[in-house]
């Protein structure tokens, strides 16, 4: 089934009811930006020393106040006063001869990343506790890689707005919870829930926004959409000023996503797809909403083109007829797809993955939150706008590939000659490493979303998610083991950059192409060669291709045509007498001349 060309520009295209459907798909992109990077700014960790205990200072000591008693109390060096240690001294000793851990809590210089009070605050999650913040992180994560898989199993088997509004109905309670959490670990079960439904939010949203565009405008519907995103991230340390308490910002953040689920819940604002439905033999639902979309674009067809019998015709046009719901599994049975789906969700891994190491090269030269978090986001809008410009220009395939070459050798080059280069050059590398990585990583999930076919394009696409998800977990895994094992993090991901660069060559080109919408759709996708080929003089075409959209012209070649079928069909209908007698020379003739 052609849905783009059949269906979707019959009925207006990209109208204006497409265009406001596709803006009204933005906004939410920004509260889901809230939702995900809250938790940066939840955990950040303040600046914090040791509280003086008293009790252990020697019975001369005990009255001490002011600097004299953090004097007597906490170690200092080079960087400031202890974080973990106190002093400890022998009976009857007047200096101190050991250090100890903390026994009164922490003193926090706040606020930290505009809040008073955080998550590390509420529950003293700092020096044996400080694993905890990068398991909070993880588990988040992980919610949204779970939410990714089973929620995208049902945008296949439920519809796009269903699990839309499904998920975000179920973020909101959730999101409570983890603003009135009584404990850590009440916390983190409610963090890997509530990642779970925002997840499912997101994809939905994303596969909703890529069917309702044309081939022309889906890249900048796409992009679009992550500038919003971008500005989501922006707009959240202002929000955590405004708030000043980790409770309140969450409050705040909830406030959002359930004003989004009152607001975009109404189907006028988020209706299902109707290449979903059409794709799925759902045809009185999927011609009511093919209706409303032709209504709104301004184009008034007839009766007959929104009749089952038209969209059944339609649907069969391109073979047998399709099952009602296809299963994940049975992607795993396919050549192509599962081939195209396993090479773009290894590089959105690596994408995702990878840009730990680029942002740890950059801790040493970015040591305030701010700075480092606002450089983030607006490498990420660079990327965005990058693939803005290059992407419809010269094709999904070969972008990809250069950002993947950009991210490896950038890699490579600080895995090799970090401690022989400058400290700019750090810098630069480190940069064009971040904004390549994160192309890599968006490039990857877009052009799945255009590979995969129509019915099992939410499973798809929140497989290779999940696998992007899984690359960005590796930075607080590694946080959790205090950072051993760096280097062969590094390298692990170094190599499969290089890698994915012979993988990537395998992959067809989606510009310009319609959306694929059965599994035999997504099976007769077939990459373009590597180079062009010049076109021999035996293979040029009767009539010069610049003048085929000439009336006269096409009218002669029909002619020609038409001649040479008859005079074929004349000549096979001719006796063989007759035949051998036209093929005699006459006399002084040439045989050719006769014939």
């Amino acid at each position: 089934m052609e849905f783009d060309s059949r269906l979707l520009r019959p009925a207006g295209g990209f109208g204006r009811r497409a265009r406001l459907l596709a803006a009204a798909s933005w906004a939410p992109n920004a509260a889901l930006a809230l939702g995900f990077f809250a938790g940066l700014l939840l955990a950040a960790p303040p600046a914090h020393r040791c509280r003086p205990d008293p009790a252990l200072l020697p019975p001369a000591l005990r009255n001490l106040s002011g600097p004299a008693l953090l004097n007597a109390s906490v170690p200092r060096g080079p960087a400031g006063w202890s974080r973990c240690l106190l002093y400890r001294y022998a009976p009857g000793a007047a200096g101190p001869n050991r250090t100890g851990p903390c026994t009164r809590g922490w003193v926090y210089e706040l606020p930290a990343a505009g809040l008073r009070s955080s998550l590390v605050t509420q529950w003293d999650l700092v020096c044996s506790d400080r694993w905890k913040v990068p398991l909070e992180q993880t588990t988040y994560l992980l919610g949204w890689l779970s939410g990714c898989i089973a929620l995208g199993l049902a945008c296949d088997r439920c519809g796009r707005r269903a699990t839309f509004v499904f998920s975000l109905v179920l973020a909101v309670p959730l999101g409570i919870g983890v603003a009135l959490a009584l404990n850590y670990m009440m916390l983190l079960s409610l963090r890997l829930l509530l990642g779970a439904a925002l997840a499912g939010t997101f994809l939905s949203l994303y596969v909703a926004r890529l069917e309702l565009c044309d081939p022309p405008h889906r890249l900048m519907v796409v992009m679009v959409a992550g500038f919003f995103w971008v500005a989501g991230e922006l707009l959240l340390p202002g929000l955590a000023v405004l708030c000043r308490q980790w409770r309140l910002l969450q409050g705040a953040v909830t406030l959002t996503l359930a004003l989004l689920a009152t607001c975009w819940g109404c189907p006028s604002l988020f209706p299902e797809s109707p290449r979903w439905l059409l794709a799925t033999r759902q045809l009185e639902k999927g011609r009511k909403g093919l209706r409303a979309l032709a209504e709104g674009n301004g184009v008034s067809l007839e009766d007959e083109f929104y009749s089952q019998e038209h969209l059944l015709a339609e649907l069969e046009s391109d073979g047998a007829p399709l099952p009602r719901y296809h299963t994940l599994c049975e992607v795993f049975s396919t050549r192509v797809i599962w081939k195209n789906s396993l090479i773009l969700g290894f590089t959105a891994f690596i994408g995702s993955g990878i840009r730990h190491c680029f942002t740890r090269n950059l801790a040493p030269y970015l040591p305030q939150f701010y700075f480092s978090y606002f450089l983030l986001a607006a490498l990420e809008a660079t990327a965005c706008l990058f693939l803005c410009v290059t992407v419809n220009r010269f094709g999904r395939r070969p972008i990809l590939l250069l950002c993947t070459i950009l991210t490896g050798i950038a890699s490579l080059l600080l895995l090799a000659l970090t401690q022989y280069l400058l400290n700019w050059i750090i810098l630069t590398l480190s940069v064009l490493g971040i904004a390549s990585s994160q192309a890599v990583a968006m490039l990857s999930i877009f052009f799945a979303s255009e590979v995969l076919p129509t019915v099992v394009r939410g499973a798809g696409l929140g497989l290779i998610m999940a696998a992007s998800f899984v690359g960005k977990a590796a930075g607080p895994i590694m946080d959790i083991q205090n950072n051993r094992g760096f280097f062969l993090h590094h390298v692990v991901f170094a190599s499969f950059a290089i890698l994915s660069v012979l993988s990537i060559m395998l992959l067809p080109e989606s510009k310009g192409k319609g959306l694929p919408e059965s599994l035999q759709d997504g099976e007769s996708q077939r990459r373009p060669p590597l180079f062009r080929s010049s076109r021999r003089r035996d293979q040029l075409p009767l009539l010069s291709p610049r003048s085929a959209g000439h009336a006269p012209e096409a009218q002669d070649y029909a002619r020609l045509v038409t001649a040479t079928k008859k005079m074929l069909r004349s000549h096979r209908h001719t006796p063989p007498r007759d035949r051998q007698l036209l093929l005699e020379p006459a006399p002084g003739g040439d045989p050719q001349e006769e014939t």
